[in-house]
């Protein structure tokens, strides 16, 4: 089954913009996965265990750097694009 999920980044840090960047590079790593960014989230799109497989690596890699962290996501099934 295909999903979309929109995810967000809320590092609580001053230095935000790093841990944000490092963490859409990694998810454009995953080669079976859609990825999209604007200045609001990002947008994964894939099968459903390639998407969350990627997100339980990806966030738990970001959890290890970034000391406070909130990620916000919204997961939709069946997506349809055009």
């Amino acid at each position: 089954m295909k999903v979309a999920v929109d995810i967000s980044l809320y590092p609580l840090d001053a230095d935000f913009i790093p841990p944000i960047k490092d963490v859409i590079a990694r998810l454009n790593d995953h080669e079976r996965l859609e990825v999209w960014t604007n200045a609001m989230s990002t947008q994964v799109v894939g099968e459903f265990d390639d998407v969350m497989d990627a997100l339980r690596q990806e966030i738990g890699v970001t959890f290890g750097q970034v000391p406070k962290a909130v990620f916000a996501i919204r997961i939709l099934n069946n997506p349809i694009f055009g």
